[in-house]
C-alpha cells in the first residue's frame, strides 16, 4: 500500500466527514488539517495547534477511526503533528480532490478561540483547589460564599474573611479561590502569608523601593493575606495594610483574608484597621464532624490512589478530631507504612503506628476545674458562681455553656459531670446540654462564641 493510497483514504474520509457534521463544523475543525505522510498503518496529519489536536481528538477521533476502517479494512491510526498556522492555500491544496476536486474556500465561521491553560500560580499549591475540598455542615457556607467570590471576584462577598483554629482549611479554601481565578481569567492574583507581606514591607524600607511595594499590593485584580493576626502590634505595617485595603476596595478588587480567631479578639490591631476586617463577609471553619473527617481521608487516599479498609478510616476519624491537618498527618503515616512494607493496613496496625497521635488528641482533652475557669472570666463571674447554687439568668446560662464544653470535650458522664458542677443531678446536666443544642440552632453566633471560648480555655489550660 502507498504513501498515494492513504492519502485517497483521508481524502475520502474528509467527505464522509463533511457530510456527516455540516459544512459550518467541518470547516471550523477540519480546513485547517493537513495531509502530511503515511507509515504502514499510521497516517499523520498536520495541526494547527496542541488545543486544536485535543479537541479534534476529544471529539471526532472515534469516527475518524470508524470511517478510515470502512475504507481500507485494516486500522490505520491516525497522529498528529503540530504545525502551527497553515497558509490558505496550502490547506487548499491539501483538500484540492475533496468536494469534486474543487478547492475549499474555508467558512466564515472558525473555532472559537479558547485561552491556553495558565500555568501554575508560583506562590499557591496546585492541590489547594475546590475539588478537592470537602464541604460538610460546618463549612457549607464557607465553602459555597468562597466560589461565589471565585466566579465574580471583586464583586460577589468582598471583602472576605476566613476564621478558625490551627488546620481547619482556612488557607485551603483562599488559596482554591486564587488557583480558580487564576486559571480562569486573566486577573492578576497576588498570595502571601502575613509575614512574607511584613518581610516585603521591611526590605522595600531598607532599598528605598516603597513605591514598588505600594505598586505591586495596590495595582493587583486579587489580593490574598494569609494570618492577619501576626500585624498585631506592628503599627507601621498596619498604616500601610490599611491603605492597601482602601486603594483596593475604591478600585473594587478582591480581597481575602484568613485569621485564627474573630477580628473582635485582636486587641492589639488598630482601630481603623480592625474597622476595615469588620466589613468583611466573615466565616468561621469549624473542626470536621465525624462524617466529614471520614470523607475527607477517603478522599485524600483516593487522591494518592492507595486503598485504606473502612473499619480504618473508622478507627482514625474516631480518633482524631482536633482538624482536617492532624488527621491528614495520621493518613501519610499509614500510606508510607502501606508504601515501604506493601503490607495492607488493618485496625491493628493502624492502632499501633498511630498510638502517639491517639494520645496527643487524647491529652488535648481540658480539664472541668479550666472549662468552669475560662467560662466564669469570660462572662465576668467566679467558678464559684458556676457551681452554686445562684440561678439569675446571666449565670444560669453561663452554667450551661460550661456544661456543654465539658461535655462536648471530656470523656465523663453526666453523673460525674453532674457532681463537678456543685453535686447536680445527671438530668440538670442532660438539661442544660440540650438549651444549648436547641440555642445553637437558632442563634448563629453561637457557634462562634463557644469556639472562642474553648480557645480561651486551652490558652488558659497552657499557663497551668
Amino acid at each position: 500500500m502507498t504513501n498515494l493510497d492513504y492519502e485517497g483514504f483521508w481524502k475520502e474520509t474528509l467527505i464522509q466527514l463533511r457530510n456527516t457534521l455540516g459544512e459550518e463544523e467541518f470547516s471550523g475543525w477540519f480546513s485547517d488539517m493537513k495531509y502530511l505522510r503515511a507509515g504502514e498503518n499510521t497516517i499523520v496529519v498536520g495541526i494547527p495547534s496542541t488545543f486544536h489536536r485535543d479537541k479534534v481528538r476529544s471529539r471526532y477521533e472515534n469516527n475518524i477511526n470508524s470511517i478510515l476502517s470502512k475504507f481500507s479494512n485494516k486500522k490505520i491510526v491516525i497522529e498528529y503533528e503540530i504545525t502551527g498556522k497553515i497558509s490558505k492555500d496550502d490547506a487548499n491544496q491539501g483538500q484540492s480532490q475533496v468536494k469534486n476536486e474543487e478547492k475549499i474556500v474555508k467558512a466564515d465561521v472558525k473555532a472559537p478561540k479558547v485561552k491556553e491553560k495558565r500555568s501554575q500560580h508560583p506562590q499557591m499549591r496546585d492541590d489547594y483547589s475546590f475539588d478537592r475540598y470537602i464541604i460538610g455542615d460546618n463549612n457549607g457556607f464557607a465553602a459555597n460564599a468562597a466560589i461565589a467570590i471565585s466566579k465574580n471576584p471583586g464583586k460577589a462577598y468582598n471583602p472576605f474573611l476566613i476564621f478558625g483554629g490551627v488546620g481547619l482549611g482556612k488557607t485551603h479554601l483562599m488559596q482554591a479561590i486564587g488557583n480558580f481565578i487564576h486559571e480562569e481569567s486573566d486577573n492578576k492574583v497576588i498570595y502571601t502569608t502575613s509575614e512574607n507581606y511584613l518581610n516585603e514591607y521591611v526590605q522595600a524600607i531598607q532599598e528605598n523601593k516603597m513605591s514598588s511595594f505600594k505598586n505591586k499590593f495596590r495595582y493587583t485584580d486579587v489580593l490574598l493575606i494569609d494570618d492577619i493576626q501576626f500585624f498585631q502590634e506592628k503599627e507601621r505595617i498596619q498604616d500601610e495594610l490599611f491603605h492597601t485595603f482602601n486603594a483596593l476596595m475604591d478600585q473594587k478588587k478582591q480581597l481575602v483574608f484568613t485569621c485564627d480567631r474573630p477580628v473582635t479578639e485582636l486587641k492589639k490591631l488598630s482601630e481603623r484597621l480592625k474597622s476595615r476586617f469588620n466589613l468583611c463577609l466573615k466565616v468561621d471553619l469549624q473542626p470536621p464532624r465525624y462524617e466529614e473527617r471520614c470523607a475527607i481521608l477517603k478522599k485524600t487516599a483516593e487522591s494518592r490512589n492507595v486503598t485504606i479498609p473502612n473499619e480504618v478510616i473508622d478507627l482514625v476519624s474516631k480518633n482524631i478530631s482536633s482538624n482536617v491537618r492532624d488527621l491528614i498527618s495520621a493518613l501519610e503515616t499509614l500510606i508510607a507504612y502501606l508504601q515501604l512494607t506493601g503490607k495492607e493496613i488493618t485496625v491493628e496496625i493502624a492502632q499501633q503506628k498511630l498510638k502517639n497521635d491517639f494520645n496527643i488528641s487524647k491529652n488535648e482533652i481540658l480539664s472541668i476545674d479550666n472549662i468552669i475557669r475560662g467560662v466564669a472570666e469570660y462572662f465576668s463571674l467566679t467558678p464559684n458562681d458556676l457551681r452554686g447554687k445562684k440561678r439569675t439568668q446571666n449565670i444560669v446560662y453561663a452554667r450551661q455553656l460550661a456544661m456543654y464544653i465539658s461535655r462536648e470535650t471530656t470523656d465523663y458522664s453526666t453523673t460525674e459531670l453532674g457532681q463537678d458542677f456543685g453535686g447536680r443531678d445527671h438530668t440538670t446536666v442532660m438539661h442544660s446540654i440540650d438549651k444549648i443544642k436547641g440555642k445553637l440552632l437558632t442563634d448563629p453566633t453561637l457557634e462562634s462564641t463557644i469556639e472562642s471560648l474553648k480557645r480561651s480555655i486551652k490558652e488558659l489550660s497552657a499557663k497551668h
